[in-house]
């Protein structure tokens, strides 16, 4: 079980890219999923978190720009990024809290992290 990120690049300030994040392998469903960011030099920040039933949370700093939205039937977060800021440029690591098969409780799944570079 894995999730592959894509749709990183490289954008001018004011422009706007979209993440993707989908899982593959035997998974039935994923609770919270969530986007982090990694920036040079800094440490791992969230940037949202939407739960199973759509509900988003955002980190001050991207409220109003960033929109996370998912597809449940096929186990896939997106990230809409718009009005992008140099200070946005980053790893961008996707995440999900995966329930066990068997039993309760749930455990993290990591992305490998798209990298997104905003120039000013």
């Amino acid at each position: 079980v894995q999730l592959q990120a894509s749709g990183g690049g490289l954008v001018q300030a004011g422009g706007s890219l979209r993440l993707s994040c989908a899982a593959s392998g035997s998974i039935f469903s994923i609770n919270d999923m969530g986007w982090y960011r990694q920036a040079p030099g800094k440490q791992r920040e969230l940037v949202g978190v939407i739960t199973s039933g759509g509900r988003t949370t955002y980190a001050d700093s991207v409220k109003g720009r960033f929109t996370i939205s998912r597809d449940n039937a096929k186990n896939t977060v997106y990230l809409q990024m718009n009005s992008l800021k140099p200070e946005d440029t980053a790893v961008y690591y996707c995440n999900g809290a995966v329930p066990y098969a068997l039993g309760p409780g749930e455990y993290d799944l990591w992305g490998q992290g798209t990298l997104v570079t905003v120039s000013s």
